[in-house]
């Protein structure tokens, strides 16, 4: 038998880091030992509420200390959490909360009026309780936790059963709720964590992406708490300048971020080296590809590497990426321990080495499926084989280099064009702070590349326009050119950070 609380909260105290800081967040740090109280606490009130083993809740919750409780106090319980994206709409929350059917809803007091028109139109849901915070009518989180006991036998689950559940950003539809197992977490933090990062105990992690992301959550829960290390919480959304102020104030030693907040941190004159940064040993970059021109930037300036690689919902966290040691900026890396890799055809075989293909990935961490999408589960995850949706090309040496999403590809003159690989040609300009690149019919109908680009500042012009397209000519080839560029002001975007390109065809 296996319960993820048992291992990641029970396991540090045991070890005797039960005084040891495992969340710090503006307003409070919690202990190992406290967590390990509270989650009980949580487990006790869930019963309370006749909440039981199997039945699903929803956190729509800010990353603070209350997060990781109510999270663990469900998985001792054998309850599911269902981790709620912070940054939607109204509607996208009625959607979630109809499709996961959770009977009890805890909600950060700073997002309920987002919530709070559709909370009556959801049958299943019995209760709502709010968290950090205060709201007219409804009970309040610390309060129903101080009710209860800080003891709790802690469900026998299984390492197969289902956990807890993720839904998936995506680029395109509704988010798909992924079920994911007690044993996948373990599993990313004895491979990724452990043989990519070398998470140390006294390791200071701080994570840009949050929790409900599966970046965000095997950053600042998976890889710290395998082995009793501290993670810094901001619940505000990630500034530069905040990213900043919490590396230099917590003398972090690991970050994660993105590829669009590394290029903005770069850009911003007010973040510069500092004594402040010292500890700061290594960055990690996902969510979407790092362009080797940020890469490279980075560590000029701050002399400190990113090491980028792809992951993903369905895989729960990273499992194809750069290794400190081996680092190759513009590429995702390569296949490390843990997990196995391949690129297939639109037939479903296996491609010659530098041809594009869609990747592949087998790992234990990979979701049960998805919840209530039959079609979609059977399409993406075939026997120990998880289709990504990815497109690569892998060398000689074995680093795999991004081409772009299967729906983003396309073909100029019968040859393929990497929609990142020009948008990556393009940020090497030094006014360019962002570009997407999509397919865009010409007035005979014929595919060309256009590109949508954010200035670091001033207005475009038609000059700037003609350096951007003789910038691509000569370095990656005269018809990858876009025939188009256009600036704009923003990129849409998930959440997450992807950005959206299908919004920006026609």
């Amino acid at each position: 038998m296996y319960n993820l609380a048992s291992d990641f909260v029970d396991g540090n105290v045991e070890k005797g880091f039960g005084d040891k800081a495992a969340f710090i967040d503006p307003a409070c740090s919690m202990s190992y030992a406290q967590l390990q109280k509270s989650s009980c606490q949580m487990a006790n009130a869930l019963g309370a509420l006749n909440i039981k083993r199997e039945d699903r809740i929803a956190l729509l919750m800010l990353d603070t200390v209350s997060w990781p409780v109510a999270f663990f106090g469900a998985v001792r319980a054998g309850v599911i959490p269902v981790a709620f994206n912070t940054l939607l709409v109204t509607e996208q929350y009625r959607y979630i909360l109809k499709d996961c059917r959770a009977q009890v809803l805890f909600v950060s007091a700073a997002l309920f009026d987002v919530v709070k028109p559709v909370l009556k139109e959801i049958d299943a849901l019995q209760k709502v309780i709010i968290v950090d915070g205060e709201v007219e009518g409804y009970q309040n989180f610390d309060d129903v936790l101080a009710c209860e006991s800080e003891t709790y036998a802690t469900v026998e689950t299984s390492p197969d059963e289902v956990a807890f559940w993720l839904y998936s950003s995506g680029s395109t539809g509704q988010p798909k709720g992924t079920k994911h197992i007690h044993s996948a977490m373990r599993f990313t933090a004895d491979t990724y964590g452990k043989n990519v990062l070398g998470v140390r105990h006294e390791d200071i992690c701080f994570s840009a992406a949050k929790f409900f992301f599966a970046y965000g959550l095997g950053n600042a829960i998976s890889f710290p708490m395998s082995v009793g290390a501290t993670t810094i919480l901001l619940p505000s959304r990630p500034t530069p300048q905040d990213v900043f102020r919490v590396l230099e104030e917590y003398q972090v030693s690991l970050y994660f971020g993105v590829p669009t907040l590394y290029a903005a941190i770069l850009a911003d004159k007010k973040c510069a080296p500092s004594p402040a940064l010292s500890r700061l040993r290594l960055c990690v970059s996902a969510g979407e590809a790092l362009p080797k021109d940020v890469g490279t930037q980075w560590f000029s300036k701050f002399g400190v590497d990113i090491i980028d690689g792809i992951g993903s919902t369905e895989m729960l966290h990273i499992f194809l990426s750069n290794v400190p040691s081996e680092i190759r900026y513009g590429t995702s890396g390569r296949e490390f321990d843990g997990y196995r890799l391949k690129l297939i055809d639109e037939s479903g075989e296996q491609v010659s080495i530098g041809d594009i293909g869609e990747l592949c990935v087998s790992g234990g961490s990979a979701a049960e499926g998805y919840w209530n999408q039959r079609e979609k589960t059977r399409a993406t995850f075939e026997g120990v084989w998880t289709r990504t949706g990815d497109k690569y090309t892998c060398d000689e040496d074995g680093y795999y280099h991004y081409c772009g999403r299967t729906d983003d590809m396309f073909k100029v003159s019968g040859i393929w064009v990497s929609p990142f690989e020009v948008e990556s040609a393009l940020i090497t300009h030094e006014r360019v702070l962002e570009a997407a690149v999509v397919a865009h019919e010409d007035d005979a109908e014929l595919i060309k590349p256009k590109a949508f680009v954010i200035l670091k500042s001033g207005e475009g012009s038609a000059e700037l326009r003609k350096e951007l397209q003789d910038l691509v000519k000569n370095s990656i080839g005269k018809w990858k050119y876009p025939r188009w560029v256009e600036f704009v002001d923003e990129l849409p975007k998930t959440a997450t950070g992807k950005i959206q390109r299908f919004k920006l065809r026609g």
